[in-house]
């Protein structure tokens, strides 16, 4: 019997039986901009995230800070874009969109000595394959070219050297510029971004590619495209746990057990006969549908702790299954993650099933109630035409928190951070 393996019917199994995976536990929560009758979004099992967490997620970050862009030669932004769209799409697109709002945002000014916050648009990984996957390796070369070309020809860097700075980078180790955990550490982050605030996807505690002050944010995942899978909202949640993608990366890891560190690997060996776990490396094209039809969604490392899965697990109401030892995750200040998710050590994967049945009930209608509300979604996204309480709103309420700037980030005459000539040999050639 399911859930009896253990010596006893554990509560979610016994949930499960008995109703025959009844909307008891709750059907998929309208996505963002999805609304009710009367206009308004629709609220129906909700709960608001409670103490300072929820104020700070619904903080306006209008007149609270002013960003000047600098405007760059466009091979270093949209002529990328205009080579090569699929940039667009991918989980990394963040730094092209973020661009985008900040230009019509009314956080922006033209006139650099009223800015809080100095913005370089580079898009950094648009260099991509055949396969669409961005290639990082150019990436030091052309963020050193334009720190150069902005530091020539305006003051505001070489006051600071870049301490009132901040840069966009969605690299799976961010700014060290690599796709491989080890190489990402023996890199490190580029040198002349070291006093600059980086606004990054990876988020790791104790890690060289995470530097203190950086901002934690979410992949891009596309708003349209989920919106356009949603299903009716008293769809029952017949799925226990689900998961679709790879478990080894035979092309990148041959000999297996680095890529994931073993968790994924795991997962599969202990669980791929496992009735209550709905895992596979095929991806269907009901794959937005199953994960609203889904109590438990599992967001496994793979080359670096985070995913799109983060994201859509979120939207779609489906309560996330972190399994990534000491993970940062995205706005970490305003979603209470240990309340939304579960949290599971990558040497605990094989107690998994008897981890996931020993939540009681209502603390997974409480996670559900939780994910249902639209400024938990509306967080996690990066819609276009911009929302109030985006994921662009909450990378500025981080922004806007960080100032006054101290004195310390004001250089003194003759006193310099940077070695423009650290690093790598290979990142010092011209790009």
């Amino acid at each position: 019997m399911v859930g009896a393996r253990h010596g006893r019917l554990l509560p979610v199994a016994a949930l499960l039986i008995a109703a025959c995976f009844s909307p008891l536990l709750l059907p998929p929560a309208a996505a963002v901009d999805e609304l009710d009758g009367s206009g308004r979004e629709a609220q129906r099992n909700t709960e608001r995230i409670s103490g300072s967490a929820g104020d700070v997620l619904e903080d306006n970050p209008v007149g609270k800070l002013k960003v000047f862009i600098y405007d760059l030669p466009s091979k270093y932004n949209k002529r990328l874009v205009t080579k090569d769209p699929r940039c667009l799409n991918h989980m990394f697109a963040a730094e092209i969109f973020m661009h985008r709002f900040l230009l019509s945002s009314a956080v922006r000014t033209v006139n650099p000595e009223e800015a809080d916050w100095f913005y370089t648009p580079v898009y950094t990984t648009c260099d991509l394959t055949r396969a669409g996957l961005p290639l990082p390796f150019k990436s030091p070369r052309m963020m050193r070219s334009a720190l150069q070309f902005i530091s020539k020809r305006w003051p505001f860097w070489n006051r600071t050297d870049g301490g009132d700075h901040f840069f966009v980078a969605p690299h799976d180790f961010a700014a060290c510029f690599h796709y491989q955990e080890e190489n990402a550490i023996a890199r490190g982050i580029l040198p002349l971004l070291r006093r600059a605030t980086l606004v990054q996807t990876f988020g790791q505690k104790n890690h060289v590619c995470l530097k203190e002050g950086s901002i934690t944010i979410p992949p891009f995942a596309p708003p349209q495209k989920m919106q356009a899978h949603l299903i009716p909202p008293d769809t029952p949640r017949s799925i226990f746990v689900y998961f679709r993608g790879l478990f080894y990366d035979n092309g990148n890891d041959p000999e297996g057990g680095y890529y994931a560190r073993g968790a994924r690997a795991s997962l599969w060996e202990n669980f791929k006969n496992n009735p209550l776990f709905d895992i596979s490396t095929e991806h269907p094209a009901t794959y937005y549908e199953d994960m609203q039809r889904a109590v438990f969604c599992l967001c496994p490392l793979g080359w670096a702790p985070w995913s799109p899965r983060l994201v859509e697990a979120v939207v779609f109401g489906c309560i996330p299954v972190i399994i990534a030892d000491d993970i940062v995750l995205p706005f970490a200040d305003a979603i209470p993650w240990d309340e939304i998710g579960v949290f599971v050590d990558e040497e605990d994967v094989p107690k998994l099933d008897s981890i996931l049945t020993s939540i009681p009930i209502d603390d997974i209608l409480r996670k559900q109630r939780l994910l249902a509300n639209p400024s938990m979604k509306k967080a996690m996204l990066f819609p276009q035409p911009a929302q109030p309480r985006d994921a662009f709103h909450q990378i500025l309420n981080g922004l806007a928190r960080k100032l006054p700037h101290p004195e310390t980030v004001y250089l003194q005459p003759g006193e310099k951070h940077l070695n423009w000539t650290s690093g790598p040999v290979g990142d010092l050639k011209p790009w």
